[in-house]
Parts: C-alpha cells; sequence; structure tokens
C-alpha cells in the first residue's frame, strides 16, 4: 500500500512518521523549506511514548502524480480548500481520501470535489505540537485513529482501511475500523462542540468554568444542545459515548480544554465555522434552544473580525 499525507506538521507528521518508522510506503506532500528540513533531519517526534527521528520520503507539489492507494488529510479545516487542490493530481482510479478532520462538513466538501466513492470516514485523538525547529511534540500517552468505509465507497474499502490497521501495529498506535464510523465521528463531534464552545467562550478550563456559580448548569446546557442537533442527525450519541464525553466535561479540576482555545490564546486562526457554526446550523435545524451555542459562534467570529485587522496581538 502506497500512502500521501499532505503535510508533516502536529497531527499528520505524528502519526505519518509512525507508520514511515514500521516501515510502511509513506510519502509526505509538504512545502519547499519543509522538505528541506526534514532531508537534513529526518522527521523528529519527542513523545513520552518513545522518541524517534525518522528518514522520510517528502514530494513537493509541482511532482505530484497519481500512483497512491490512500491519501491522508489531516489539515484545519480553514486550510480545506488549499489542501483539496493540493492532492488532486494524486488521485488515481482507486485511490481513497481519508480525512482525520474534526467535525463532519468537510465531507461534503471532499465528496463534491473527489465523488463519495473515494472518501472515508476518520477521526483521531492526539495532544500534539510543532515547535520552532519542526519537532513535532506528542503532549500525552494519548493517540490513535478510528477510520471506516462509508455507503458509497469502493468496495476494497474496509481491505485497505484494515492493511492500513495492520500497518501501525508494530509501532503500537491503536488504529481501529469501525462498522460506523459516521456515529463515530457524531460522537467525537458532540464532545468537541460542546467543549470548543464553553472553553472558548469563558477562555477557560473545564475545571475552572465548573468552580464558578452557573458553570456546570451551562456546560449541561451547551452538551444537551449538541446531543439534540446529532440526535436529529440520525446520530444520538450511545450511552458509552455519552458517559465518556460527560466523565471529561464535567470532570471538577481538570486542566482539559479545546484546542481552539490554545489557537486563541496564541492569536492564531480558529475552526470556528466548521466545528462550533456547523453544531448550530444542526441544532437550529432541529429546533433546539441554541442560545448558548450562538453565543460562543458569535464570541469566535467576533475574536476572527479582531485578528484579521490586527487587534489580536
Amino acid at each position: 500500500m502506497k500512502i500521501l499525507i499532505l503535510g508533516a506538521g502536529a497531527v499528520g507528521g505524528y502519526f505519518g512518521g509512525r507508520l514511515a518508522q514500521a516501515g510502511a510506503d509513506v510519502t509526505f506532500l509538504v512545502r519547499p523549506q519543509r522538505a528541506q528540513k526534514l532531508a537534513q533531519a529526518g522527521l523528529v517526534i519527542k513523545s513520552p511514548l518513545g522518541d524517534a527521528q525518522i528518514p522520510v520520503r517528502t514530494l513537493l507539489q509541482e511532482a505530484v502524480r497519481p500512483g497512491y492507494d490512500l491519501v491522508i488529510l489531516s489539515c484545519k479545516a480553514y486550510d480545506l480548500d488549499a489542501s483539496i487542490a493540493s492532492i488532486g493530481g494524486a488521485l488515481g482510479p482507486n485511490t481513497l481520501v481519508l480525512p482525520l478532520l474534526n467535525g463532519m462538513a468537510h465531507l461534503a466538501r471532499l465528496e463534491q470535489a473527489f465523488g463519495r466513492a473515494r472518501v472515508l470516514g476518520g477521526t483521531c485523538y492526539i495532544a500534539s505540537t510543532l515547535d520552532a525547529d519542526g519537532t513535532i511534540c506528542h503532549l500525552s500517552k494519548f493517540q490513535g485513529i478510528t477510520c471506516g468505509p462509508r455507503a458509497g465507497n469502493h468496495a476494497h474499502a474496509g481491505a485497505l482501511l484494515q492493511e492500513l490497521a495492520q500497518a501501525y501495529a508494530p509501532v503500537s498506535v491503536e488504529c481501529k475500523v469501525s462498522a460506523d464510523i459516521e456515529q463515530d465521528m457524531w460522537e467525537k463531534f458532540v464532545l468537541l462542540a460542546s467543549l470548543a464552545a464553553m472553553t472558548c467562550l469563558m477562555r477557560a478550563s473545564v475545571g475552572e468554568i465548573l468552580a464558578s456559580a452557573d458553570g456546570e448548569a451551562l456546560m449541561r446546557e451547551a452538551l444537551a444542545t449538541c446531543v439534540a442537533a446529532a440526535g436529529a442527525a440520525g446520530h444520538a450519541p450511545r450511552a458509552e459515548s455519552l458517559q465518556r464525553t460527560q466523565s471529561m466535561l464535567f470532570a471538577r479540576g481538570s486542566a482539559f480544554t479545546a484546542s481552539m482555545l490554545r489557537d486563541i490564546e496564541t492569536g492564531g486562526r480558529v475552526e470556528a465555522d466548521h466545528i462550533v457554526g456547523d453544531m448550530l446550523r444542526h441544532a437550529r435545524a432541529a429546533g433546539a434552544d441554541a442560545r448558548l451555542l450562538s453565543a460562543a459562534y458569535c464570541h469566535l467570529q467576533s475574536y476572527e473580525a479582531r485578528r484579521q485587522r490586527g487587534a489580536v496581538a
């Protein structure tokens, strides 16, 4: 199996680097500066699960040609259109695309570009950053990929994903092939939208929010809105997932925040429309009480407006 990974950042670089470490046939589609750095030093991972310095193959945009079985996308949602343009030339007749983005809205955009038959479902779990010298810093032992074929995919999709899961086995990355990947994606969407809405709106961690007078009630309101939206879309969270989500959102003293809040704190772009905004649209369509999501989305849009005019340091 030949795999192309778009970028070599904190997420794609980590999961692609572990594949390369395991001996898989992996190529990274990167910009010239990143290619030069990787040629000089390899792909460097610092992780509590084991550090690595891995020689990797890279490819520049002008050299992209068909010939890959799988293309993995782990871009931010606001880079999706540019990513679609970048990988188009890599797709042969049977190439499949595995997006590891948060939320759900990207599936329709990818289907529009490449057709439903190619677009798999997937989500990943990791806390990682890219430091100034290009090292991927894995911040905890938490890591994993859940992926799966979707209705209308090419017939070989399931077998290809099983092969991907097996490729990860030597490096102990948990890669699960799901029989209902869109349900899994929606369940993560419920967690992430609730978490992002609350921690960004309050500019605080879960523990700090719960320590306030009305914090728990507001957190429950945000979660209830997202659960209602998911249910109306046909993907109400299963009991085990909902219990796991509640354990994270209602943990007293927890330092848990959405990565979107960390982006705000560093003056970066945020996936406001793709996460909170899209969940708000689903909630309104479902007739759910969406006032809290509306306030959070307004807050994020206002932040972006200030950022664009240079008012955010």
